[in-house]
């Protein structure tokens, strides 16, 4: 076993870089795990930009309005200390990132060039054409590798997670992994560990815009060891995803910042090619049903409106699951240079240049906003404690959580160009908070014993030993496929309560099918069926904590959509009118019991749902945003 001391990161992604970073900066060893090669981490994936107020347009835009569109957007459900605290330092992070070498785009002026995105109405998106995650991630690891130059970090590419070692205290003091070449498994010590491993939309797969890693394994088997999770139900489905045969592939929300428009034609199977529908015979649907905001309308709206327009209004593009992205009308040029990427995205998967026609789009799992529960303190202005070791604390002692697998700020619905903000700013706030964990650490606390860690290892090696040795008639593949698309037609865009509780027999049976499957490698190198049947077991627990959260809350918010449950504001009625007042009631009677976090907490016979409430102390929730 590793000699006691510093900190372990788990996940190479923004989150856990910066975590990493922070941690290296204050002197302490930092080992860094990662599935695979650090820059082919999930962060390198996200296209459109990065949010923070910068007003480079001169739209008079504040760091109060991006703090409010982000507690709205996501429905009030965030506690509103974290989001101040994030929205207050992006503008600095920026900076940053600029100084790092990041490779903004900047207008004629040499100004940091900024677009718009959804949910909002001023121009506060920074961006490095469409491959903003990837510019990002690569500053941040080079800050990185310099201090691993330094002997201040080990990275250890190639090793899974597998379990956390804690003391008799319930303290984390150190991890289980695996190395996936020599499927050696070993113990890792440390004072305090920081989880940064991505988001589980693989749940959903092949309806889903995440890479194949996230699984949310690590966050699972965090779960099932005790931490507290935290707004499952809330996962978001990304309006504009180009469906192929082989996965899901994003079409940046930057496309409708730029002004794509999406629409299909108002003749139901109409066979003509776009281009040859005349603009009358187009319903420009979302300009329609949403004018304030048009095609820039938040994810979940868009997501519903183009669920209702193909499935309830049967106006799919050739009868099928499809609308259109249109960027045919727009300046070919700037629309090269803006969004490169995934116009060669969709050329070399579609083989069509979205220039000269549009592209087919439909809704898939993209971005979950719950995840591990996560702690913070709130400081006397409203926003956290800037040195807190509660900041991103789980709710196991030395255990710290950020990125795409916490739950802190985004709420019911995030915000487009949120992700990479919270991403960095929630690893670098993590990073401080494991600091202060470390600095606060006495000699007293309790230590590991070997033969534990010993009977920990010899588990993991049996578990191991077992499934090579498999040889029923079930394939985990096939599993893995039944569960995505169990969830995408029970647990997806709309939901009601007869089919989540369907949904959970089901996912009961899938969990029975895999003490019956066969590997078909036996190999104990690099055996990559064997990971993946690990980690098909944790996806199978969490899909069933996402649903029975889903079915626990019995309301519409954000990306949670049940519309036997839908709250409509009258037509035609304003404040006063007796229609619009009785609406108003059951609006604030709905918040008194809904507005509440979710918490799922690991039992054997299934997770205990339970609600706590959500800091609104400084934007108290208001009537609802209604864009007709």
């Amino acid at each position: 076993m590793t000699e006691r001391g510093g900190a372990i990161v788990i996940g190479g992604g923004l989150g856990g870089l910066w975590a990493t970073l922070t941690i290296a900066n204050a002197s302490f060893p930092v080992q860094l795990f990662s599935l695979f090669e650090v820059r082919r981490s999930h962060s390198v994936c996200a296209q459109g930009g990065i949010n923070a107020v910068l007003d480079t347009k001169g739209q008079h835009d504040s760091v109060q309005q991006h703090i409010i569109d982000t507690i709205k957007g996501g429905e009030y459900l965030a506690n509103q200390p974290p989001i101040k605290s994030m929205c207050e330092s992006a503008p600095g992070l920026i900076r940053t990132f600029d100084r790092m070498g990041v490779t903004f785009s900047r207008t004629a002026e040499g100004l940091l060039d900024q677009r718009l995105f959804g949910g909002v109405k001023n121009k506060r998106t920074c961006f490095a054409g469409a491959s903003t995650g990837q510019q990002l991630l690569y500053g941040v690891d080079q800050q990185v590798r310099r201090l691993e130059s330094l002997g201040q970090v080990t990275k250890r590419e190639w090793w899974e997670f597998l379990e956390l070692l804690k003391d008799d205290a319930g303290c984390c003091r150190g991890i289980l992994a695996m190395n996936l070449r020599s499927l050696e498994v070993r113990a890792f010590a440390a004072e305090v560990v920081v989880l940064a491993t991505g988001g589980f939309g693989q749940i959903y797969a092949p309806n889903t815009t995440t890479s194949t890693n996230c699984t949310g394994a690590a966050a699972s088997r965090c779960y099932q060891q005790g931490a507290r999770f935290a707004n499952a139900e809330l996962f978001q489905f990304h309006p504009t995803a180009m469906i192929g045969r082989d996965k899901t592939r994003l079409m940046s929300e930057a496309a409708r910042g730029e002004g794509g428009r999406i629409w299909v034609p108002r003749t139901p199977d109409d066979q003509r090619a776009a281009r040859r529908i005349p603009e009358a015979e187009r319903f420009y649907f979302l300009e329609e049903m949403f004018p304030s905001y048009g095609n820039t309308v938040a994810r979940d709206e868009a997501s519903r409106a183009i669920w209702r327009v193909t499935r309830q209004m049967g106006l799919g593009l050739r009868g099928t699951d499809r609308v259109y992205l249109d960027l045919t009308h727009l300046d070919r040029a700037l629309v090269s240079t803006r969004l490169g990427a995934i116009l060669d995205i969709y050329r070399k998967f579609a083989g069509v240049d979205p220039l000269d026609e549009p592209m087919e789009i439909f809704p898939a799992a993209h971005y979950p906003m719950g995840g591990l529960w996560v702690d913070f303190e709130r400081d006397p202005d409203g926003g956290m404690v800037s040195e807190s070791p509660r900041n991103h604390a789980t709710s196991i002692p030395g255990l710290y959580a950020c990125g795409e697998c916490d739950y802190a700020y985004h709420g019911a619905n995030r915000l487009g160009a949120n992700s990479l903000l919270s991403a960095s700013f929630s690893g670098r706030v993590a990073g401080t908070s494991a600091v202060c964990y470390l600095r606060g650490l006495g000699s007293g606390h309790a230590r590991l014993r070997q033969h534990d860690i010993d009977r920990a290892i010899a588990r993991q090696a049996s578990q191991n030993e077992r499934l090579m040795r498999s040889d029923g008639p079930e394939s985990p593949f096939e599993i893995h496929r039944a569960l995505g698309e169990l969830m995408t037609a029970k647990v997806g865009v709309v939901r009601a309560n007869p089919e989540l509780e369907v949904a959970l027999e089901e996912l009961r049976e899938l969990d029975a099918r895999l003490g019956r499957i066969r590997l078909g490698d036996t190999k104990d190198w690099a055996n990559q069926p064997l990971s993946f049947a690990r980690q098909l077991r944790d996806m199978i627990r969490l899909g069933t904590v996402v649903t029975q959260s889903a079915l626990a809350r019995d309301e519409c918010r954000g990306a949670h959509y049940k519309p036997e449950f839908k709250l409509s504001i009258p037509e035609g009625k304003f404040p006063g009118d007796p229609e619009f007042e009785d609406y108003r009631a059951r609006w604030q009677a709905n918040n008194a019991r809904w507005l509440k976090t979710t918490i799922a907490e690991h039992r054997p016979e299934g997770p205990k749902i339970d609600f706590e409430p959500v800091d609104t102390s400084l934007y108290p929730p208001v009537n609802p945003r209604d864009y007709r």
